[in-house]
C-alpha cells in the first residue's frame, strides 16, 4: 500500500497540481476518525503519515505523571522514559498503538480521500477557468433537457442554459453544437455551475468580434447593442479610421460576414447602424430607411418627440413597434414617434378657455365659442371681418381683439419646439 500511495501522491502532485502535503493532511484527518472508532479512544489519538515512505502510524498522547489516576490518558515516569528518555513529569509522550491490519483501513480511507480531493481540485480548476471568462463566448454540444433547462457539454464540464436565456428562434436538438454567452459561474455542492445564454446582447457582440477582424483589432468599435432575441438586433458601430467604413466592415463582401452571424442566430435580423455623437443624426441612422421630418429633444429627461410623414410612420415604428423599441434601447433615450397629421388633429382639437386670452371680455369670448372659434386652429383663421360680423363688435374693438388673439397664438406656439415645427410645416398640413 505504501508504494502505491507514494506513486499516487506523486502523480496527483504532478498532473493535477494537488500538493502532497494537502493530500497527506486530508488522509490523516480521515484516518483519525476511523482509528478513534476502532480503538474506542477520542481526544488523545493522532495519526502520522511519513511523506517519504507513506507509512501510517497511530499514536496515543499520554501525560507523564507521578501517580496514574486516568490510565487512558496518563503514564508514569518510568514507562515514559522507555518511550522518550527526555520525558519528565508534566510533559506529553506519544506511544505508538498502530493496530494490526490497519494498512487495509488506511488504503480504503486514502482512496476515498484522494477521489474526493481530485474532484475538488477539478472543480476549482473549472471554476477558476470559467469565472475568468464571464462575458465571453464559448461553444458546446447540447446533451439533454432538464426541467426546461438546456444542459450543454463544454468538454471539461457541463453548463446550463436556463429557460429565460433561451432564444425562441433556436432549435435545441441533442448533439447540436452552438455558441453561447457565459453569463455567470456559481459554486454549488455538486461543483461549479456555468450559466449560459442565447438571448444576451453580449452574444451578438462576441459573434461580431469573431467574424469581423476590424472589430477584433479595435479599428471598428461597437458602441451599443439593442436586441429582441430571435427577432431583431440593432448594433451601432463607429470607425476610428476615416478610410474604414464601419458598416461595410461589419456587413462584409456581399454581406457574407453578417450572413454568418444571422445563420448562427437562426435567422434573427440584424440592423447595423452608423454611430454618431450627435443624437439627432444618430436617431436618423437608427430609424433608417424611415425619413424623419423633425425632432424635438429634451436632453435633461433624455426623451425626444419625432415627427414623420404619414407614409413613413409604419416604417419608423416597425412591426408591433419593434423598430421604435430597439431604437430607444440603442440610444438610451425615450422616443415618441407621431405622424404630422396626428399633430394637426391634436392642434385642431385643443380647446381654448376664456381666461387664456388676455383682453377679451367674457361676453365676447362667448360669441367666439358660439361661432366656432373655440380651438387653436379656428383662432388661427380668425380675421377682422369675422370679428366685425359678431354682435356688438366695432372696428376699434375688432382690431383690439384680433391683436389679443394673435399675441395668444404667438405665446402658445413658442411654448414647445413642436409648435414651432408645426408652424414651419403649415403649408404641408394645409395640403393634406
Amino acid at each position: 500500500m505504501n508504494g502505491e500511495l507514494l506513486i499516487v501522491l506523486e502523480h496527483l502532485e504532478r498532473e493535477k497540481g494537488i500538493q502532497r502535503e494537502v493530500l497527506i493532511n486530508a488522509i490523516e484527518s480521515s484516518l483519525l476518525s476511523a482509528s478513534r472508532k476502532r480503538l474506542g479512544k477520542s481526544d488523545n489519538v493522532s495519526i502520522k503519515i511519513d511523506p517519504e515512505t507513506a507509512e501510517v502510524h497511530v499514536y496515543e498522547e499520554l501525560a507523564v505523571v507521578k501517580k496514574i489516576i486516568d490510565p487512558a490518558n496518563e503514564i508514569d515516569l518510568k514507562k515514559a522514559k522507555d518511550i522518550d528518555k527526555n520525558a519528565a513529569v508534566g510533559s506529553i509522550v506519544k506511544r505508538e498503538i498502530t493496530p494490526e491490519n490497519f494498512g487495509r483501513i488506511a488504503a480504503q480511507t486514502a482512496k476515498q480521500v484522494i477521489i474526493q480531493k481530485i474532484r475538488e481540485a477539478e472543480r476549482e480548476i473549472v471554476y477558476g477557468e470559467f469565472k475568468d471568462r464571464i462575458g465571453d463566448i464559448t461553444n458546446g454540444i447540447i446533451r439533454r433537457v432538464e426541467r426546461g433547462n438546456i444542459v450543454v457539454d463544454l468538454g471539461r464540464t457541463e453548463a446550463v442554459v436556463p429557460y429565460k436565456e433561451q432564444s425562441p428562434n433556436d432549435d435545441y436538438r441533442t448533439g447540436y453544437r452552438m455558441h453561447f454567452y457565459i453569463v455567470d459561474v456559481k459554486t454549488s455542492s455538486r461543483g461549479p455551475e456555468v450559466i449560459l445564454s442565447r438571448t444576451h446582447p453580449g452574444l451578438v457582440k462576441c459573434l461580431f468580434e469573431l467574424e469581423v477582424p476590424e472589430i477584433n483589432e479595435g479599428t471598428v468599435e461597437i458602441k451599443a447593442i439593442a436586441r429582441e432575441p430571435g427577432y431583431r438586433t440593432k448594433i451601432a458601430v463607429e470607425s476610428k479610421l476615416e478610410k474604414v467604413d464601419s458598416v461595410g466592415a461589419c456587413v462584409g463582401l456581399r454581406g457574407e460576414r453578417v450572413k454568418t452571424i444571422v445563420q448562427e442566430l437562426n435567422g434573427e435580423k440584424i440592423d447595423i447602424v452608423r454611430y454618431n455623437s450627435n443624437i439627432s443624426l444618430f436617431v436618423e441612422n437608427a430609424l433608417s430607411p424611415a425619413k424623419i421630418k423633425a425632432i424635438d429633444l429634451n436632453e435633461p429627461a433624455k426623451s425626444m418627440h419625432i415627427l414623420v410623414q404619414p407614409d413613413q410612420f409604419s416604417l419608423a415604428i416597425g412591426k408591433k413597434g419593434q423598430n421604435a423599441r430597439l431604437t430607444s434601447k440603442l440610444l438610451g433615450w425615450r422616443i415618441d414617434i407621431k405622424k404630422i397629421s396626428d399633430i394637426k388633429d391634436a392642434l385642431t382639437e385643443k380647446p381654448v378657455t376664456f381666461d387664456a386670452i388676455a383682453g377679451i371680455p367674457e361676453k365676447i369670448f362667448k360669441l367666439f365659442i358660439e361661432n366656432g372659434y373655440n380651438n387653436l386652429n379656428q383662432l388661427e383663421k380668425l380675421c377682422a371681418e369675422d370679428l366685425l360680423a359678431l354682435k356688438g363688435v366695432g372696428e376699434k374693438s375688432a382690431a383690439k381683439y384680433l391683436s389679443a388673439v394673435n399675441d395668444f397664438l404667438t405665446k402658445e406656439k413658442s411654448k414647445t419646439k413642436l409648435d414651432s415645427i408645426i408652424a414651419e410645416t403649415s403649408k404641408e398640413l394645409k395640403n393634406m
